[in-house]
């Protein structure tokens, strides 16, 4: 294993800043080539210390954007009208990409990987689709799923 500092945020290793151990191959031919971290030593540990404050601010103002988002995102909710069958199962289904075309039409551009859907919306129904804008902004968007007439 050998120590690498991260310039940015990976899910499931660490946030940037932190130092974390990896295995050589992993740093040797991912991380440090496309520059997503530092190898651990202390001219690297310097360098980064002058990139932190930057990197910091550049949270701050994603974090910001990221609320901001998630208050206009709050109190809305999306309805899909649909044909469904005996028993409230659609003909078909409600996708994130369908979600995320519905907000883009009310005038938020929302990337549909953020929509966290485990399975798409099969059911008519109300549902509570979480969206995660940013590691710590994770607000709800109602959706309701009504039967076509």
């Amino acid at each position: 294993m050998v120590e690498v500092i991260l310039r940015k945020d990976i899910a499931d290793l660490g946030l940037a800043g932190e130092m974390v151990s990896v295995r050589p191959g992993y740093a040797r031919n991912y991380l440090i080539p496309q520059g997503i971290a530092l190898a651990a030593n202390e001219g690297n540990r310097r360098r980064f210390e002058e990139e932190r404050r930057q990197i910091e601010q550049s949270a701050a103002r994603e974090r910001e954007a990221a609320t901001q988002l998630a208050s206009e995102l709050e109190g809305r909710s999306i309805t899909f009208v649909r044909r469904a069958g005996e028993g409230g199962r659609l003909f078909g289904s409600v996708t994130s990409a369908d979600i995320a075309e519905e907000l883009e039409k009310g005038g938020v551009s929302l990337d549909r990987r953020v929509i966290r859907m485990d399975d798409p919306i099969k059911d008519l129904g109300v549902y509570d689709i979480p969206l995660r804008i940013h590691p710590d902004v994770e607000p709800a968007l109602k959706v309701w799923v009504v039967a076509e007439e």
